[in-house]
């Protein structure tokens, strides 16, 4: 019996390769349908997050509260008031034509649906607050809430607060210049005005009212 040279292959050597030919081809396959069964791609099974999930996954943020703005006829809301006094009803006339001595403004005080409303009533010659009111709707009414007729006064709405200012008047102290006032800040609670703060201001008195000297004439040259 001859012995084999390098150009001769055995058979125990080729049966060999054959097998661990079919092995790795079987590997790639059983690989190929895993990857297939599972929908990935293979090497990488993790794909970028959908923008709908990222979005569902957010917290949706809650909507804030709208406040809606309704004009009303301020005289008359006013003279239709049963806690209006009478004198306030009888000095709300016209001051030239259609023209009333009110101010309105339109705000959130009390945490409504609807926004509140401010009315101060004036004098029609130097604009004095002769009384002020706040109206919080009801339904589809308007219900006093505050009201102030200790003249003079003036309401208005300061950052969510109800910030109403009387002039403060000594003996002598004519209706232009007063010698102070008073500040009263009102919060809405347990639904009514409550008060905040108070402060008090004096007015300075640093106006010369002394009459100017008028200066001699010069001598006339002769």
């Amino acid at each position: 019996m001859r012995g084999l040279t390098d150009g001769d292959v055995s058979p125990s050597r080729g049966s060999l390769q054959a097998v661990i030919t079919a092995a790795a081809v079987l590997a790639a396959l059983a690989l190929l349908v895993s990857a297939c069964a599972t929908g990935g791609t293979g090497t990488r099974d993790e794909g970028p997050a959908r923008a709908d999930s990222v979005a569902g996954a957010a917290a949706s943020p809650s909507p804030s509260p709208v406040h809606t703005m309704q004009r009303v006829d301020p005289v008359r809301l006013v003279k239709a008031d049963p806690l209006v006094s009478d004198a306030v009803k009888k000095s709300l006339r016209p001051c030239v034509g259609d023209d009333y001595p009110v101010d309105v403004s339109y705000g959130d005080l009390t945490d409504g649906s609807v926004d509140d409303v401010v009315i101060n009533v004036l004098t029609c010659g130097d604009a004095v607050g002769v009384g002020s009111y706040v109206y919080r709707a009801n339904g589809d009414r308007y219900q006093n809430v505050f009201q102030s007729e200790e003249s003079p006064v003036y309401a208005e709405i300061d950052r969510g607060a109800l910030m109403v200012t009387k002039q403060v008047y000594k003996n002598g102290d004519p209706v232009s210049n007063p010698s102070g006032e008073n500040v009263i800040t009102y919060v809405w609670k347990a639904g009514r005005f409550v008060q905040d703060d108070f402060h008090h201001t004096d007015y300075g008195t640093t106006v010369d009212t002394t009459p100017a000297q008028t200066p001699a004439p010069a001598p006339a040259d002769n």
